[in-house]
């Protein structure tokens, strides 16, 4: 088999001796031999990311190595000015990020590209705004979000500061076919490097201009100052990089009230009072929650490991409560929209940009302050791409770009998302319905008075290794293969298969049904983790009506899933 002699070949090879005794410790296990050796991490289209250990089809220095010499070679081709532009390098606190950012600064180095690099761990937004703030041709960020600890991962970002698209992913994932030997991919001594100016360590000045473009982004610091001394916020980093950026912040803001989970301050890259580094799962912010009961405070914010996602828990009446996504992006793009309107400095063409499994209720009220709506593809990097767009095209506006899954965007100093801008202007917003004598509940009532009861879930299954890789296939097969007319007592009035590159979007596998009363539920394998993901999506005239909509849709369609 051909996993068995791969698998030989790295035991035998003098190039990988430091993790001989790793592999030779699985000598027995066939299943972990075949899950690590059967193929090479996957460069997806954004890059790497997979289970920290030895082996092909794993995180390590080798596969790190290898990723970056096809870069190397793609900036190359670019010309020299491209590799003197250089590459911005950031990482979190997880296992071996540290060295995976040095593995990548002496492989660009010896190539004779610039290697910016930050002495410590930073925010994925910071190196998003770096890039394009040091005029870098590229940017990478070790990390591997809010998966769990022993995961780690790989970013690549091109001179907009947006995650690379499929065209330059594909020049690079070509590279990156090419490198069979691993021995011939080159690297140089770090101090050799730094002396020759090929690796360059960055000061705190990106992180002060980081913050800076951040706070251009407030509309009402006025009432921050009204309400600081009664409003009090818990935020959480979740033992990532968020701690000193969200801090920062939101005292050069001016909250005075802003108070930390002490288990979860410090970097922790087991992550050991969570069980999954997640801001979108209710137990991530467990802790504080707790501290807020503990100190009436009015705002939990949590932000994940890599600090681009952020999520929240409001005091409403004696309870907190957890707001998805959706509702935090619908929320963030009525206060928005709102105060720059009232203020008339809402630009002419102004656009929001969501995704197609993002809810509807967003784009319903920046109608209504005739504001377009734009859906890209999942996936942040088709956000920044549009951004790009409309500064070259200088034809729109961007006010506010988000995903479901807890990620947003305002302002363009960054190409990706940001929970330092968000848990700012989520702050915000907070202390300005505060300072009404409201909560971020009542006025998200208020919004479902107005613009209709969306209600949204999602569905993941994990299904891991080979075996599980097959299964995800077999279900996305049998969707796009057999054509239903209804599911359960939902006609279906559209099937979009979006592998066909419709509604003038790159192609995808992601299938979505729309419904004959306008509720939807979208297919889509994750292409970072070994699940695929079901996205629902109702609307009825009250929340009991929208509750049960959803639920018996979700029942129907999980249904469907197990029968296959």
């Amino acid at each position: 088999m051909v996993y068995l002699k791969i698998y030989e070949e790295w035991i035998n090879d003098p190039y990988f001796k430091d993790v001989k005794d790793e592999l030779l410790n699985i000598k027995d296990d066939n299943n972990e031999i075949e899950d690590r050796f059967y193929k090479n991490l996957e460069f997806g289209t954004a890059g790497l990311r997979g289970i920290i250990g030895a082996g092909t089809n794993r995180m390590n220095k080798y596969t790190v190595r290898r990723a970056t010499f096809a870069l190397s070679n793609k900036i190359i081709n670019e010309g020299d000015s491209a590799k003197d532009r250089g590459v911005v390098i950031a990482h979190d606190n997880r296992h071996k990020s540290r060295e995976f950012c040095i593995e990548t600064a002496k492989t660009l180095a010896a190539c004779g590209i610039k290697a910016y690099i930050f002495d410590d761990l930073r925010t994925t937004p910071e190196l998003s705004f770096a890039i394009r703030y040091l005029n870098a041709i590229s940017g990478i960020v070790i990390t591997a979000s809010h998966n769990p600890p022993e995961y780690n991962g790989y970013k690549v970002y091109w001179e907009d500061g947006a995650q690379i698209l499929p065209d330059v992913a594909k020049e690079i994932i070509n590279e990156v076919e090419k490198i069979q030997d691993y021995s011939i991919i080159p690297s140089i001594d770090y101090h050799e490097a730094i002396d020759k100016k090929l690796i360059i360590e960055l000061s705190d000045e990106v992180d002060t201009a980081f913050i800076e473009a951040i706070k251009k982004q407030s509309l009402r610091s006025d009432v921050i100052h009204k309400v600081s001394d009664d409003f009090k916020i818990v935020f959480t980093p979740l033992h990532g990089t968020g701690n000193i950026p969200v801090r920062r912040v939101l005292k050069e803001l001016g909250f005075e009230n802003v108070m930390v989970v002490k288990e979860q301050e410090m970097p922790d890259a087991d992550f050991s009072t969570v069980e999954y580094p997640n801001p979108e799962e209710k137990e991530a912010l467990k802790l504080g929650i707790e501290l807020a009961k503990k100190e009436n405070a009015n705002l939990v914010i949590g932000t994940d490991p890599d600090c681009d996602r952020v999520g929240i828990a409001v005091k409403n009446n004696d309870e907190y409560v957890c707001l998805s996504g959706n509702q935090v992006g619908a929320l963030m793009t009525k206060y928005i929209l709102d105060n720059l309107s009232k203020d008339n400095k809402l630009p002419n063409n102004s656009v929001i940009i969501n995704t197609i499994v993002t809810s509807d209720l967003g784009e319903k009220i920046a109608k209504s302050y005739g504001v377009e709506t734009l859906k890209t593809l999942t996936g942040f990097k088709f956000i920044g791409e549009k951004i790009k767009e409309f500064e070259q095209n200088k034809d729109k506006n961007f006010v506010i770009g988000y995903e479901e899954s807890y990620g947003y965007l305002v302002g363009t100093h960054a190409r990706d998302k940001d929970a330092v801008v968000a848990s700012m202007l989520i702050c915000e917003m907070a202390a300005y319905y505060y300072s009404k004598g409201l909560n971020l509940c009542d006025e998200l009532k208020e919004i479902y008075k107005e613009y209709g009861y969306y209600k949204e879930g999602l569905k993941s299954i994990t299904l891991k290794g080979k075996s599980g890789n097959d299964k995800i296939q077999n279900i996305i097969k049998f969707f796009r293969e057999n054509s239903m007319e209804s599911i359960g007592s939902f006609k279906i009035s559209d099937i979009k298969d979006y592998q066909n590159g419709i509604d003038s979007l790159p192609k995808s596998n992601v299938l979505k049904y729309i419904l004959d009363d306008n509720s939807w539920f979208t297919i889509r394998p994750s292409g970072t983790e070994p699940k695929i993901k079901f996205y629902f999506s109702v609307d009825s005239d009250s929340q009991k009506e929208s509750d049960d909509k959803l639920n018996n849709l979700i029942k129907i369609v999980m249904k469907k899933i197990e029968e296959i």
